[in-house]
């Protein structure tokens, strides 16, 4: 069942396309993550899934509900933590949670702020006002706001940034065991091994556009890319595997080892070319995240 559905999605500032005709699907429970480099697109498109900004062309449909002409019902099911957190910093912690509530129509508000304060960890500061927090604080402060109402589907842009790295795996783990009630996650981080921590699947903007969307295992064998070792390397060993059909790549790595980049299985002409070289070991490469984001989004990407 998909939770989150999005067809031909457009987003324009002027002449500026910010989101350029995106179209994709997050199922119930999913954790997602939204991937980009800055000005990709990510936060405007999560604004678009909230409902907080307009399409210019395009449809979201969130639970069944199109948000264009039923955006107060999707908004009862979707919590959001924007980049900078929506806090009122004269508030203390615990007053700003139960207003929070009522206006997310929560079911006994000063309970489910209660309830949201010690599932984010809020408790020692629960009586301090917002403006007299750390950073870190502040963020626990912007997810317990969005998780408050208990939404069908959170969407968390940086949900992580300023906490410290105890923060984060707290973060991370809260993050995993709401999926695991078919809460439906989609976060976006600059921070790949988060990604690759809790998410089961990836959408990588650049320019505005998808260039891909895959599960983690998908995204990093999308590459046919082969690790060979042999016992006498020397620079022909490089050009005779560059000059092999389908080769994209070779890169000359330490003890005689060699990453040879592909678009198709390689391997048996790879095997054939340097066993006159000693030939030593033979495998698979796969391209971890970074790798794969770093390849997707440079800036001389089909240039």
């Amino acid at each position: 069942m998909s939770m989150i559905e999005v067809q031909n999605l457009t987003r324009r500032f002027g002449a500026l396309t910010a989101v350029d005709d995106l179209s994709f699907s997050v199922g119930q429970g999913d954790i997602v993550g939204f991937l980009g480099p800055n000005g990709a697109g990510k936060s405007t498109t999560m604004r678009m899934l909230t409902g907080s900004l307009g399409a210019t062309s395009g449809s979201v449909t969130i639970a069944g509900h199109d948000i264009a002409t039923d955006a107060r019902a999707v908004q009862r099911i979707v919590g959001y933590l924007p980049e900078t957190p929506p806090l009122y910093t004269d508030m203390t912690v615990r007053s700003y949670l139960r207003f929070c509530a009522k206006i997310k129509k929560a079911k006994s508000p000063n309970q489910a702020a209660d309830n949201v304060i010690d599932r984010v960890d809020l408790g020692a500061v629960a009586g301090r006002l917002i403006g007299h927090l750390s950073k870190g604080f502040r963020q626990r402060v912007g997810v317990a706001q969005a998780l408050v109402h208990e939404p069908r589907l959170l969407i968390l842009d940086e949900p992580t940034s300023g906490l410290d790295p105890n923060q984060r795996v707290e973060i991370r783990a809260l993050i995993a065991d709401l999926a695991k009630g078919d809460v439906t996650v989609v976060l976006s981080t600059h921070i790949l091994p988060e990604v690759e921590a809790v998410c089961g699947r990836v959408i990588i903007l650049h320019q505005g556009k998808i260039v891909a969307q895959d599960t983690l295992a998908g995204l990093s064998g999308a590459d046919q890319a082969v690790r060979v070792v042999v016992a006498r390397p020397s620079d022909d060993v490089g050009s005779a595997l560059s000059a092999l059909p389908g080769v994209l790549q070779v890169k000359a790595l330490d003890d005689g080892a060699y990453r040879v980049e592909a678009n198709d299985d390689v391997r048996e002409a790879v095997a054939a070319c340097v066993v006159g070289f000693g030939l030593l070991e033979m495998g698979r490469d796969q391209a971890g995240l970074e790798d794969v984001f770093i390849k997707l989004t440079r800036s001389d990407r089909g240039a």
